[in-house]
């Protein structure tokens, strides 16, 4: 929230573009799901850069949700494939809880009721744990393909209690968010960009992230 209060609205651009090119990309016939897992979690990177930016007490910019894209290769993979695989486990919950396949596009063909929604959530964000903190660590640190794994599956491990409780209150607010037709994920994804910030700033002991 420390964060967060320090530039609330441009916060909410970031989150508004994030989900915007979600939903956008999704709508593309035949690889729109595709593409959306491939540059969403790029543009999401957007906030985690900003949550940097602002704890080193520079300004939160909207260029900030492109800036991944510029990152070297290595960490553009092990980014987009740390999203891949919650995403997988996603579409397995949804498959198993509503019969219900994720990676087709068209509207009619994914209708989950709440409490499936909000399985679905619990699931994706229990799996996105491990590799909660692969952006950080190719991003921020320069570290290899395997060693952001290897870091961010350890740190998991070690930290086991605090971020499944850290799990638990971001499925909350994630299931919130799409419960209110979405729009409040315009807030929520910003607020868990900068928690995670914190969590990995904690466990990884660092008073702030290196310049970039």
């Amino acid at each position: 929230m420390r964060l967060f209060k320090l530039a609330p609205i441009t916060w909410c651009v970031l989150g508004f573009i994030t989900l915007a090119s979600d939903l956008g990309l999704q709508l593309i016939p035949g690889i729109g799901i595709a593409a959306s897992k491939v540059i969403v979690p790029l543009i999401e990177c957007g906030m985690l850069i900003g949550a940097v930016a602002l704890d080193q007490g520079r300004p939160l910019q909207l260029r900030y949700s492109i800036a991944a894209f510029g990152a070297r290769p290595a960490a553009v993979g092990a980014i987009v494939i740390g999203s891949l695989l919650v995403f997988a486990a996603e579409a397995l919950a949804a498959y198993f809880l509503a019969d219900a396949n994720l990676l087709v596009a068209e509207p009619d063909s994914v209708e989950l009721s709440s409490l499936e929604v909000i399985g679905t959530v619990v699931i994706g964000v229990l799996a996105s744990l491990p590799v909660a903190f692969v952006p950080f660590a190719v991003l921020l640190t320069g570290a290899s393909f395997i060693g952001a794994f290897a870091s961010s599956v350890r740190a998991f491990a070690l930290n086991l209690t605090p971020l499944l409780i850290f799990a638990a209150l971001a499925a909350m607010l994630v299931a919130l968010g799409l419960l209110l037709l979405g729009v409040g994920l315009i807030a929520v994804f910003p607020l868990l960009s900068a928690a995670s910030y914190a969590a990995w700033k904690d466990i990884f002991v660092v008073e702030t992230a290196p310049a970039k």
